[in-house]
């Protein structure tokens, strides 16, 4: 077994975000096009390109040790492998990426049972099909190569199980989804044998905690500003934090320099109540980690 890390990055539509998220962890991998192999600044790991649906059936048997593929791609497959991470990228929705059944916007049909004897496309395929069977659905399902919610208005199918975050495009394209079959987002999984190795394990491991650094640090931004010793109650009440701010005193005066860690979505608020509390010189900056 070599002692570097073979690692698979996702092709497709997770692979630009896959690259951005790695930089933000301190690895610069590039990518060209004519190869399936990715240079990294790293000298322990080696990279190759794979779909996300093929990725977890390569890290089972060992051709990857490690990956970037969706939860949903994993049962597709029944793959064993070892799930490290789970890492949401999405800045769209609050929530993770959901495999929806959906019909015509005019059908009449309301539920899956409804659906028994009628026609399901979906690239989803295996895991439709075990799911419908679960349930005692009777359905034929059939694989999708694309273009899966336009074959329910032209009226190829009569239902679809497709990917979604907000719903928007499903509804973009007339259908209304009649039920949620799983939740899924973007995990760092391994080998078992490479997971059982010591020095492989704590790459992986590694790799983990930065992935997650960087993920939670793209949600969140330092602020910084002074505030007067007359007004440090009031300013504190407001400061959410990690943990405490840091507070600092300012040379010869009875002013302090505050500063703390805060969600960006509490930006647009936290900041004219602080000024109306009397902070001042008020700074917000972009963080690369939290860990």
């Amino acid at each position: 077994m070599s002692d570097k890390l073979k690692l698979g990055i996702p092709k497709g539509s997770l692979q630009n975000s896959t690259v951005a998220l790695f930089k933000r962890s301190g690895w610069e991998i590039n990518i060209n096009s004519r190869s399936y192999f990715p240079s990294i600044n790293d000298e322990s790991l080696d990279c190759a390109i794979c779909r996300a649906q093929e990725m977890s059936r390569y890290v089972e048997d060992g051709t990857l040790e490690a990956g970037l593929t969706g939860k949903d791609w994993i049962a597709e497959n029944k793959s064993d492998v070892h799930v490290v991470a789970d890492l949401i990228y999405s800045k769209v929705s609050a929530r993770p990426a959901r495999w929806v059944v959906a019909v015509a916007g005019d059908s009449g049909i309301t539920s899956i049972e409804q659906l028994k004897g009628k026609r399901v496309s979906t690239e989803l395929l295996e895991h439709t099909k075990r799911y419908f069977e679960d349930k005692g659905i009777d359905v034929d399902v059939e694989f999708s190569w694309g273009a899966t919610e336009a074959k329910v208005v032209s009226g190829l199918v009569d239902a679809v199980v497709e990917v979604t975050e907000t719903g928007s495009t499903i509804r973009a394209h007339g259908l209304k989804i009649i039920h949620e079959m799983m939740e899924t987002n973007t995990q760092l999984i391994a080998n078992h044998d490479a997971w059982a190795n010591p020095k492989k394990r704590k790459k992986i491991e590694n790799i983990a905690l930065l992935l997650k650094g960087a993920l939670l640090g793209d949600k969140m931004v330092g602020i910084k500003m002074n505030v007067p010793e007359t007004g440090m109650k009031k300013i504190i009440a407001l400061l959410p934090s990690l943990n405490a701010p840091t507070i600092a005193p300012l040379y010869q005066s009875d002013w302090f320099s505050v500063e703390t860690v805060v969600a960006s979505s509490m930006v647009r608020e936290l900041i004219p109540a602080l000024l109306n509390n009397g902070a001042e010189g008020i700074i917000e900056y972009p963080l690369n980690k939290v860990i």
